[in-house]
């Protein structure tokens, strides 16, 4: 018999991380893509350069939750590689 008990079960708490994660990429998604485009239309003023950055460094935020959160949730589910 296998020593590893916990074999075929999900990770609850893994899981519950990797969602809290994908919900949170949901809101840094919109505030990102209302970022970049508030900052391509007001071209004329100066805060486009702010705009454009933040919404720049929110999509990296974004990516990085959402690739985070389902590999947290893949783990979960299938176990950690051996």
């Amino acid at each position: 018999m296998s020593s590893d008990t916990n074999k075929g079960h999900t990770d609850k708490k893994l899981l519950v991380k990797g969602l809290k994660r994908l919900a949170l990429a949901i809101p840094v998604l919109v505030l990102s893509t209302y970022a970049i485009t508030f900052s391509f239309l007001n071209k004329e003023t100066l805060p486009i350069y702010i705009t454009l950055a933040l919404g720049i460094v929110f999509m990296g935020i974004t990516l990085f939750l959402m690739f985070s959160g389902l590999r947290l949730i893949l783990r979960a589910v299938f176990g950690p590689k051996k």
